[in-house]
Order: C-alpha cells, then sequence, then structure tokens
C-alpha cells in the first residue's frame, strides 16, 4: 500500500523532521511491574520499536519555538504547527515566559516526508489582541483542517484595576483570552476565523475583554467513526482558586462549525485536570489522556463507555509525565507519547492495546533523556506510512534556544 492511500485510509495525522543524531533506543520497565506481566505481550509490542533518527525540525536562536503538533496531508506533504515568539533574552531580559505578546502561530511544510523543511515559517495566525498559544491540529477526513488555539491579552497597568473579574492573569500584566479556533478548506493554504467555542456551566473566569470565557485547552482533538468532533476542554471551576481547572467534552456534528457542551470529563476537589487529548477506540470508548497538578505529575486517564454522554471515575494511569497524545497504529495498538520533565528529562512513551487498559503494566519506552531543563515535551506524533511514526516535540539540550525537533520510530515485526 502506498503512503498516500495509507494516510487517506486511517485518517491519521502526521508529520515529520531533519538531522542525523545516533543514539540507543533505551526501555524502561517500571520497577513495580511483576515479572509475569514483563513477559506479556506488551512489553513484547514494545520491542518491537525501534529509534531511527532524531532531527530538527526548525531552529533559530532568536525565537523561542515550542507546542507543535502535526499533520499528514499526502502526496509526501507535512505540515508541523507551533507558536514562535522572541527569545527575551535578545532585549537583555532575564528569561522568556510561556506567554508573549508577540507570539504567533506558525507552520513549516515539507514535501518530501521530511527529508527537507521550508527555512522561514509561514504565519498560520496572529491575534489582534494578544499572544497565540499552542496550535492544535486536526485533519478532517474530508481534508479540511481545525486548528485550536488560546491566548493572552497584555494589559497596561492603567486597564488591569479596570478588568472584569474574575479573570486569569499570569507574568505580571498577562490576562487570559480563552479559546478560539481556526479553520481550512484548502489544505492550509487560507484559514478563516478566529471562531470562539461556547463558554460552557463550570467556567467562572471572564475573559481580558470582559466577555463569558471562551473554552479553551491543550491538546489534541478527535474525528469519531460518525464523523463526530470530540474536544476536551478546560474549565476555571472554582472562583476562589483561579488558577484550578477541570475537564470536560465539547461534540460537533456539523466538522466544528458548532459546538455543543456534553459532559464532565473529569472533577476533583483538590486535584487539577487540563492539557488533554481525547481518542476513539474501535469499540466506540471515548478515552481522555489528562494532564494533572496537585498528584505529583501523574497521568490521569478518564473513559466514557456511552459515545461521551458520561465519562466514569478517573485513574491515575501509574507513571508520570504530561502532555499525552495519543496515536492509532495500523494494528489498532495506541502509541501514547508524553513529556518527561523530570531528570532525565526527555520524550517518552507507552503502546497500549488497541481499547487502551492495560495503562498500568504496558513498558515505558524512553524516546529522548538528553533534554537541558524541565522546559521541553509537548510531542504529538503521527504516522508516515504503515511502519514508521514521526513524534515531534519542542526541546532543549543545554538549556540553549527552545526548537522543534522529531524523532522517527520504526515498528518492527
Amino acid at each position: 500500500m502506498d503512503r498516500l492511500n495509507f494516510i487517506k485510509k486511517s485518517s491519521l495525522i502526521s508529520g515529520l523532521s531533519l538531522v542525523n543524531i545516533p543514539m540507543i533506543f533505551q526501555r524502561i520497565t517500571p520497577n513495580d511491574i511483576p515479572a509475569a506481566a514483563r513477559k506479556s505481550s506488551a512489553l513484547h509490542n514494545a520491542q518491537k520499536v525501534e529509534k531511527v533518527r532524531d532531527f530538527i525540525i526548525y531552529e533559530d536562536p532568536r525565537f523561542y519555538s515550542s507546542f507543535p503538533s502535526v499533520i499528514n496531508k499526502g502526496d509526501g506533504e507535512i505540515v508541523v504547527a507551533f507558536r514562535r515568539a522572541p527569545d527575551r533574552t535578545i532585549f537583555g531580559e532575564e528569561k522568556t515566559h510561556h506567554v508573549d505578546p508577540n507570539s504567533y502561530l506558525v507552520t513549516v511544510t515539507s514535501n518530501d516526508y521530511g527529508e527537507s523543511w521550508t527555512e522561514e515559517p509561514a504565519l498560520l495566525y496572529a491575534h489582534p489582541f494578544g499572544g497565540s498559544q499552542d496550535p492544535c491540529l486536526l485533519q478532517l477526513q474530508d481534508g479540511r483542517i481545525l486548528c485550536t488555539s488560546y491566548g493572552w491579552a497584555f494589559v497596561n497597568a492603567g486597564g488591569i484595576e479596570n478588568l472584569r473579574t474574575p479573570n486569569f492573569k499570569n507574568a505580571g500584566r498577562s490576562v487570559f483570552l480563552g479559546g478560539y479556533y481556526l479553520k481550512s478548506a484548502d489544505g492550509g493554504e487560507t484559514w478563516d476565523g478566529p471562531f470562539y467555542p461556547p463558554n460552557i456551566p463550570p467556567e467562572v473566569k471572564y475573559s481580558a475583554l470582559g466577555n463569558p470565557l471562551p473554552a479553551y485547552n491543550r491538546g489534541a482533538l478527535w474525528e469519531g467513526e460518525s464523523g463526530r468532533l470530540f474536544w476536551v476542554v478546560a474549565a476555571g471551576d472554582d472562583p476562589d482558586n483561579i488558577g484550578k481547572t477541570s475537564t470536560h467534552l465539547l461534540i460537533s456534528d456539523d466538522k466544528g462549525e458548532t459546538w455543543q457542551y456534553s459532559c464532565p470529563v473529569a472533577e476533583d476537589d483538590k486535584a487539577s485536570f487540563n492539557e488533554a487529548s481525547v481518542y476513539e477506540t474501535p469499540k466506540g470508548d471515548l478515552v481522555a489522556f489528562l494532564r494533572t497538578s496537585g498528584l505529583d505529575d501523574q497521568a490521569v486517564i478518564a473513559r466514557s463507555a456511552d459515545g461521551g454522554e458520561s465519562f466514569g471515575p478517573w485513574q491515575t494511569m501509574g507513571f508520570r509525565g504530561h502532555p499525552l497524545q495519543a496515536l492509532r497504529l495500523p494494528d489498532n495498538r495506541v502509541f501514547l507519547v508524553y513529556g518527561y520533565r523530570h531528570k532525565p528529562y526527555g520524550i517518552r512513551a507507552r503502546i497500549l492495546n488497541e481499547e487502551c487498559t492495560d495503562f498500568n503494566t504496558a513498558p515505558e519506552i524512553v524516546i529522548r533523556r538528553d533534554g537541558g531543563s524541565s522546559d521541553i515535551g509537548y510531542p504529538w506524533s503521527v504516522m508516515l506510512d504503515e511502519n514508521r511514526i514521526l513524534v515531534t516535540y519542542y526541546f532543549n539540550v543545554n538549556n540553549d534556544t527552545r526548537h522543534i525537533a522529531g524523532t522517527i520510530l520504526e515498528l518492527k515485526g
């Protein structure tokens, strides 16, 4: 089967990168996995993955590049979207923050399955009222593309006290704008929008513009077998603790033209849940993979067995890492990738069974362990063809320039 037909058949999202940096593929078996489990089919499956190479997709010392997502459009064309902002040290500032008034959404493209890339990024979108974050691409089965994001407005001292409260502030004078999304009907050549998702019932905050905060989140959306779109969003649910969030499901039955609130995904009196990716299993369950706060960086899973009408109790997955993204492999297993922001800093993954039920026994795969600090990660993976996976992420090696990197893995057996 050629690459284009494979991509169309599986309706998967993809992408790739460059630079040969040979590394030994490593595998970690958690100490608490019993010997019998280590001999299980899950471990056998993990052994069938080999690293091909690491490489750099985009790097410029003037810019802080981060938070990528990727799609494979077919015919060799791969698009990586990411957030790019000035590296504030060029102005003599002490550090660069994750929010910035000049943070724009950009893309780089490869027309030869990642062997080469456009050197200068193309502008995807610059929000008129502030800096944008985390472009999350979803390529639909009909070829249209959605890109979700969210933003921060930078408000001068004279305006901060006049803003409608409660609101969410970060790094001094940046005030949260909430979420928005863009749509492209021509493969990303042009984009319409911004369009704003609804404010959902648990959300207590207002945007910097004084409106009820539009729904938002970082993470992969999913187009279900029926054509429905699923999006797990976050909401601030405690006016006395503005940083605390829970997660909730939005559903679109018209390819993202409109969104309807469905149900809570994960809530807790103390812990927070936010950056989330959603996945539909072959059986039809919806599975949400969630970042947490207040749980020692434990990854969390929540499951719906009724098509997204309700979710059962959330569960910790038995390992640390965030955020997570799920990719369906050709044999229906699930490649779950995540950032690891603890020493040794890097990128990790697990291969789950097709219904994602073996998350606490599936062996951990170490993709990178040479990160220069905890400021790395946010991986997003895609199939290049029937045998190769591309993992994109942002990275630094010696705590230097944040750049967009990639790793190619090959499925064996």
